[in-house]
């Protein structure tokens, strides 16, 4: 089995990748800070996730290095791995849109010798990748077979961490603008501060979300999160801003309704409340749209056949090919003229 070192950057998104036919190897220090947080939280999580002290990590036999932060490319691809490590098939996950410009902004890799894989279609067109090689892996999820959308709350659920200090980016202004208008319960990190009902434990949020009547998400520009693909396979409707990947993600009048104008978001939100048999019917569109684009079979297959390419094959020896490819272009070209 092809053996991945990674990092416990996002819990969630670790657990999934978990689905993937590898193993993979997460570093632990003592107090598990970020990112060395192993196999921490409430995650069920699967024997294909090891932990390995991260002063031991050199000594560790390993195929593929996957990267998702900036800080573990910058500092632990140098201070942490062996130099033979440095050697191995860097993979880097990008799990964010460009925050300086949305169309501008040259990827911090672009031009490295990497395989760069963006979550979105969205992310992938909006960073300037520079000639990087590319992927896009969709995101997968999975939620306990038995638990259903029931809608039976009159009420909204928003699931945001972190909303009250993360500001417009995330939506502040605009859940607050909502908020008086529709009855609305807030959970995640720190949502007690927003009078919210505070952090749900990942395995108990598809329950509980499912006895709610729709999910807004006032997000304004983040990558898809992981919180609508998984209230989509419980079968909530989503209302949100028709920002980043959510119209791609969300289709009007099937699964839910996405648009820029918030006066007509807060129509659709009160017809959901009013007309609990339109919610089913869009409960329905929900699940058959997230099984189609996010179900986990398909996003573990994916990363599967991505790790083993590159552990067979390597991302050095595919951009060198490139570069000795576009070296005799532009030969051809200089001897045409």
């Amino acid at each position: 089995m092809t053996r991945v070192l990674t990092w416990h950057v996002h819990g969630n998104y670790l657990l999934y990748l978990a689905h993937s036919d590898v193993e993979l190897i997460v570093p632990v220090v003592p107090g598990r800070r970020h990112p060395y947080g192993g196999r921490a939280g409430a995650f069920p999580w699967p024997d294909n996730v090891v932990e390995v002290p991260l002063a031991d990590l050199r000594h560790e036999r390993l195929d593929v290095v996957l990267h998702q932060s900036l800080a573990t490319w910058h500092h632990d691809r140098h201070a942490v791995l062996s130099t033979a490590q440095r050697r191995l098939p860097q993979v880097y996950l990008e799990h964010d849109p460009p925050r300086a410009s949305p169309f501008e902004m040259r990827h911090p890799l672009a031009g490295e010798d990497v395989l760069l894989v963006h979550v979105t279609h969205f992310n992938a067109l909006m960073w300037d990748n520079g000639g990087t090689p590319t992927r896009v892996i969709e995101h997968g999820v999975t939620v306990p077979p038995d638990v259903r959308y029931t809608g039976e709350l009159e009420r909204g659920l928003v699931i945001v961490n972190d909303l009250a200090t993360r500001g417009r980016r995330l939506g502040l202004d605009v859940f607050e603008r909502v908020r008086p208008l529709v009855p609305l319960d807030l959970v995640g990190m720190g949502s007690d501060a927003l009078g919210g009902l505070g952090e749900v434990p990942p395995p108990d949020l598809p329950a509980f979300a499912a006895r709610y009547r729709f999910l807004f998400n006032p997000i304004r520009w983040t990558s898809l999160g992981l919180a609508v693909c998984e209230a989509m396979h419980v079968g909530l409707p989503v209302v949100g801003l028709a920002t980043t990947e959510m119209p791609r993600a969300v289709v009007n009048g099937t699964s839910g309704y996405v648009d820029t104008d918030v006066d007509a978001l807060v129509g659709h939100m009160h017809r959901l409340l009013a007309e609990p048999d339109e919610a089913r019917r869009l409960s329905e569109g929900a699940r058959r749209l997230a099984r189609e684009r996010h179900g986990i079979e398909g996003f573990a297959r994916a990363w599967t056949e991505l790790l083993e390419e590159a552990a067979g094959y390597g991302v050095r020896s595919r951009t060198a090919s490139r570069r000795r490819s576009d070296q005799r272009r532009a030969s051809a070209s200089k001897s045409a003229r």
